[in-house]
C-alpha cells in the first residue's frame, strides 16, 4: 500500500487546478428545478462536452477508447479536486461513463464498442440502468424480465425500477431472463436498448426531496435485436458482475468530501442554534460525537485511497469497496441523527434551515436513507465481507 502521491501525480493535480481555474467561473449555475430533467441533461452533457474538449472525459478509460488511460490513482486526483472545486459531477451521464461504457470496453465486441463509446465520451448518449426489479432489488438474479428468441429478435417483457434519468435517456443497460429453467445466476443475458423503441413505457417517480430522477418502466414486447447483446446469451449474470465492479473504488470519493464539508457546516449550525441560555455547541456530547465523525470520514478518505492503491497493484478493489460502503452508509446515518438533535425544530421541514445556513440538512437527512440500500444493501455488504474477508459460510 502507497498513500502518497507521485511527482508526475503531483503535476497532473497543478495541471487540473489551473484547467478548473479558468472554466467554472463560465459555468453557469446547476438548473434550479429539479424535475426539469431535459434542463438538467443539457447541462450536464454541456459540462461532458467541456471535459472531452480539455481531454478529461473518461479520464480512467483505456485511451484505445478514447480515455485517458489514467491510473486509479490520478482519477481519485480528478475526482477530488473537481468535488472541491464545486464542478457539476457526472450526473445524468453517470450510467453511461462509470457504469456502461466500462463494461462495453471490457465485454463488448468492436462493433458495439464503435458504435457506443465515443458518443458516451463527448456527451451525445445518455444511459440508464435496468436492473431492478419491483421483487428483485438485493435479490436481482431473481430477476424476471424475459426475453424470448424470436429469430433475429429478443422480445422483452417486464418491468424495471428505480431507473434513474430514464426519461431524457437514449439508451440502457438491461438485464434480462432468456432461459427460465436454468439455475437464477445462470439464465440471465445483458442487452444494449435503444430507449426509442415501441413498447416502452416509463413512469417518472415523485421522491420526498420533490427531485424526479426515478422512474419504473414498463416494457411490453419491446424487440431488441440480437446484435445488441454483450457477451453470450445466458452469461448475462457474470457481465453484471464486471458492471458492477466499476461501482466500488473510487465510487464515493464525491460523497466523502461532500460528508466532510456538510459535518463542518453542520459545527457551524450547532454554534447558532440556541439552547436555553447557550447553544447547541456547548453541550459537550454533540461536540464529542462531531469529532468522532469527523475522525471516522478521515479513515474512511484513508481507506478509499488504499482501495485505489490496492486496484492501482493489482486491477481489482477486492471486498475493501463494500467494507468501504458499509461504514460509510453507518457514517452518514449517525451524521443524520445527530443533524436531527443539532437542529431540533429547525429540522422537521425541509428549507427550514436555511437561515443557519445554505447547506440543507434536512434534505441531506432525507437523502442519508437511500444508502443502506443503493448501489448494494448493507445486509448484501455483510455478507460480502463475511464471506470473502472472514471465510464465514455462505448465505443460504
Amino acid at each position: 500500500m502507497d498513500l502518497r502521491y507521485t511527482e508526475q501525480e503531483g503535476h497532473f493535480r497543478d495541471e487540473l487546478r489551473a484547467w478548473l481555474g479558468d472554466v467554472l467561473p463560465n459555468v453557469p449555475p446547476v438548473p434550479s428545478d429539479h424535475t426539469d430533467l431535459k434542463a438538467r441533461r443539457a447541462y450536464d452533457t454541456d459540462w461532458q462536452r467541456l471535459l472531452y474538449e480539455a481531454g478529461y472525459a473518461g479520464i480512467h478509460w483505456p485511451a484505445e477508447f478514447g480515455g485517458r488511460g489514467s491510473t486509479p490513482t490520478e482519477h481519485l486526483i480528478f475526482l477530488e479536486e473537481t468535488e472541491r472545486a464545486g464542478a457539476p459531477y457526472v450526473g445524468v451521464n453517470f450510467v453511461g461513463q462509470l457504469h456502461a461504457g466500462p463494461t462495453l470496453i471490457a465485454e463488448a465486441n468492436d462493433e458495439q464498442r464503435a458504435a457506443h463509446l465515443a458518443p458516451i465520451l463527448r456527451g451525445e448518449h445518455v444511459w440508464c440502468q435496468g436492473f431492478s426489479e419491483p421483487g428483485s432489488g438485493s435479490d436481482l438474479a431473481s430477476l424476471s424480465t424475459r426475453a424470448i428468441d424470436d429469430g433475429e429478435d429478443y422480445v422483452v417483457t417486464g418491468q424495471k425500477i428505480w431507473t434513474s434519468f430514464a426519461q431524457v435517456a437514449d439508451y440502457c443497460e438491461l438485464i434480462v431472463r432468456t432461459d427460465p429453467d436454468a439455475p437464477k445466476h445462470r439464465g440471465i443475458t445483458w442487452l444494449i436498448m435503444p430507449m426509442d423503441l415501441p413498447g416502452i413505457e416509463i413512469r417518472p417517480i415523485d421522491t420526498a426531496l420533490g427531485s424526479g430522477e426515478f422512474a419504473e418502466m414498463f416494457l411490453d414486447e419491446v424487440r431488441i435485436p440480437k446484435a445488441n447483446r454483450v457477451g453470450a446469451e445466458n452469461d448475462g449474470w457474470r457481465v453484471t458482475m464486471v458492471t458492477f465492479a466499476f461501482e466500488r473504488g473510487t465510487a464515493f470519493i464525491s460523497e466523502i468530501i461532500s460528508s466532510q464539508r456538510l459535518l463542518a457546516d453542520l459545527a457551524q449550525v450547532a454554534r447558532k442554534v440556541t439552547r436555553r441560555s447557550g447553544t447547541a455547541w456547548d453541550d459537550m456530547g454533540i461536540r464529542r460525537e462531531l469529532g468522532r465523525l469527523d475522525a471516522e470520514l478521515d479513515a474512511l478518505w484513508s481507506l478509499t485511497k488504499r482501495n485505489v492503491s490496492q486496484a492501482q497493484r493489482t486491477g481489482m478493489v477486492g471486498p475493501g469497496g463494500s467494507v468501504f460502503k458499509l461504514a460509510y452508509s453507518d457514517v452518514r446515518t449517525r451524521m443524520a441523527d445527530l443533524a436531527e438533535r443539532v437542529l431540533s425544530r429547525a429540522g422537521l421541514a425541509i428549507g427550514e434551515t436555511l437561515d443557519l445556513s445554505e447547506l440543507d440538512h434536512v434534505g441531506q437527512r432525507i437523502y442519508t436513507l437511500t444508502l443502506t440500500i443503493a448501489a448494494g444493501t448493507s445486509e448484501i455488504q455483510r455478507n460480502i465481507v463475511g464471506e470473502r474477508l472472514l471465510g464465514l459460510p455462505k448465505d443460504r
